[in-house]
């Protein structure tokens, strides 16, 4: 058996259907060309990176297995056609050179983690009396 890289394993709806759902019952989603395991480009493989350096839980993909009809499902949630994606609490958040640009600023891991982070720090009451001494 070959790999047919333009052959189709979902048609167009079965595709409207996985990204909705992932998109929807995810936190953090990544759609990309291959699996985390096995990224098949490098700029899947660098967004896997980036996203696991912050969270080990996160959903992921294959867009392979239809990468037209991913490119215009994701395009209607978007506006992008490139993969990968990444989506956070149903929010678009960008492909690997966002991820990349988010982590130079310091910013990924709220992004990825926001409200995870907020949320502890408020439950936490001593926290509000504690003073810098500097």
């Amino acid at each position: 058996m070959t790999f047919d890289p333009m052959g189709e394993g979902l048609d167009a709806d079965e595709v409207q259907d996985v990204v909705d759902d992932a998109i929807e019952n995810n936190e953090v989603v990544l759609f990309m060309k291959g699996d985390r395991m096995m990224p098949q480009c490098g700029f899947s493989k660098r967004a896997v990176g980036l996203i696991s350096q912050y969270r080990e839980d996160f959903e992921t993909v294959d867009t392979l297995q239809n990468l037209e009809a991913f490119r215009e499902a994701l395009n209607e949630h978007s506006g992008w056609e490139t993969i990968p994606q990444t989506y956070v609490e149903g929010e678009f958040i960008g492909g690997s050179d966002i991820l990349a640009e988010l982590d130079e600023r310091g910013e990924l891991a709220e992004t990825l983690n926001g409200d995870e982070e907020l949320s502890d720090a408020e439950d936490d009451p001593a926290d509000e009396s504690i003073e810098s001494p500097f």
